[in-house]
């Protein structure tokens, strides 16, 4: 029997309370109807004896404590699910906004998802191809994988996120299908409208689900984005039997966005002002990322944070690095020095990367050009911060062979065109040649058997002799 409350006990900002209600659930949907036949949708948020506090959607202007009418539907959140969804715009609610109608349901989810017994993943094997060459060598993201990508207010990751999507390939050797999620949380009008152009232009929207939550939209929406997202996501993957990334932008404004959501239910902060469930919340959604027994589709994700400040150390980069496997780090000082994209090296990794690259993957080879470049670059960084202190006219050869490599290395690997896009034998291949520019004693991560295949000091300076 549906039991239907009129009036409400307190206003506060986007959140009611009702007293004297039965049987109300936590996460429970509610819908409110207002004597002018307007309807909301609300959600329950807190629950104590028989008083229930309950978040509106769209907002409470226009409610009084005596105009509305609510039924609780007994149910949590839930997204109506189908293969359809890819090429479709779907609001933060999981509301189509492209004009094209509602989706025919195949199923429905609960939008918060099912536990995953920890004992039916798969570990996560093989990768998925970016073009990218600093992300496929050094970074590699491999399928079922959560790899964050930090960056700073004003740097390109919105470029970069959209250069992943035209570009992200896996090696379709059984003929699953590919496709990827796109979250955007607290965007602004110009940003969704770039997102939806380019997706558009270059042919990539039919495999393409995006969820877009605007700057000017209500919080509750925000918080609620990147569920509707993992759920399409789950879906398509678990049992669509499909390849998803997950790119989710911007984690922080979800943060934020829940800080404000607990500051008007009066919790007690934490570190900035973040509720102390933060790191639990942030677990939520990234652990819906992997691979599951009985299904040959993965979730991988890429969260995409702006690090107010640039400070690594903020609470929502900090509790991310614990979650996922590692991160892509932005480099703001690269960047303004016209490099795209601006990935730093030194500080970006992937825990992952070694059991999904090599023979059968990637190519045999590839471990060792990538821990022979990382190397090679840390000691470009101490041959620079030695130079800033004597000259570099008075380095010894070696070093200077190592600030020469720098060079090259900035400019060819990791300066990279929006447009271009490397397989995985171009980009190893790149590297094996800035490495034929270093003394071949200074290799000292690659066995003898490969440094006769792969290295060659002709080629490179071949290549490089104008170059410096």
């Amino acid at each position: 029997m549906n039991i239907k409350y009129i009036g409400l006990s307190q206003i506060n900002g986007p959140l009611v309370t009702l007293e004297k209600c039965r049987n109300v659930s936590y996460d429970e949907m509610a819908e409110i109807r207002l004597d002018d036949g307007t309807r909301r949708l609300a959600r329950v948020v807190e629950v104590s004896g028989d008083k229930a506090v309950l978040q509106v959607f769209e907002g409470t202007k226009g409610l009084s404590l005596t105009n509305t009418n609510i039924k609780f539907e007994g149910r949590p959140m839930e997204l109506a699910l189908s293969g359809e969804m890819l090429g479709r715009v779907f609001n933060g609610a999981g509301r189509p906004i492209d004009g094209l109608g509602d989706i025919v349901a195949e199923k429905s989810r609960d939008i918060n998802g099912s536990p995953l017994n920890p004992v039916s993943r798969v570990y996560p094997r093989n990768y998925i191809r970016t073009g990218i060459s600093s992300i496929d060598a050094l970074m590699t993201l491999i399928r079922g994988q959560k790899l964050p990508i930090f960056s700073g207010s004003g740097l390109s990751h919105n470029k970069l996120a959209v250069q992943i999507v035209r570009q992200a390939q896996i090696a379709d050797e059984s003929g699953q299908g590919f496709a990827i999620v796109f979250g955007a949380m607290g965007v602004k009008n110009d940003v969704a409208d770039y997102f939806k152009r380019c997706f558009e232009e270059t042919g990539v929207m039919e495999r393409v689900a995006m969820f877009l939550n605007l700057s000017n939209d209500p919080i509750i929406e925000r918080i609620l984005t990147p569920k509707c997202a993992l759920t399409c996501a789950e879906y398509l993957a678990f049992e669509k039997n499909m390849h998803i990334l997950v790119i989710l932008t911007d984690m922080t404004s979800y943060a934020e966005a829940l800080r404000e959501f607990s500051s008007s239910k009066g919790e007690i902060p934490g570190r900035k002002g973040y509720p102390g469930y933060l790191y639990s919340d942030l677990a939520s959604i990234y652990e819906r990322a992997g691979i599951v027994k009985g299904s040959t589709g993965s979730v991988t994700q890429i969260p995409i944070l702006t690090m107010p400040n640039d400070d690594i150390t903020h609470p929502v980069p900090d509790l991310t690095g614990y979650i996922t496997e590692g991160q892509i780090v932005l480099d703001r000082n690269l960047d303004q020095t016209g490099v795209y994209p601006a990935v730093s090296i030194l500080p970006s990794l992937s825990r992952l990367m070694k059991d999904g690259i090599g023979e059968g993957y990637t190519r045999e080879d590839h471990q060792m050009c990538a821990n022979q470049l990382f190397a090679a670059y840390a000691k470009v960084q101490d041959a620079r911060s030695l130079a800033s202190v004597i000259g570099e006219e008075e380095l010894t050869p070696i070093d200077k062979a190592y600030i020469k490599f720098g060079v090259l290395f900035e400019k060819y690997f990791i300066n990279q065109g929006f447009d271009v896009n490397r397989t995985i034998e171009e980009t190893l291949d790149l590297g094996w040649e800035l490495l034929s520019t270093l003394p071949k004693s200074e290799l000292d991560r690659v066995d003898e058997e490969h440094l006769e295949k792969y290295y060659s000091a002709e080629n490179a300076r071949a290549k490089f002799s104008a170059a410096v």
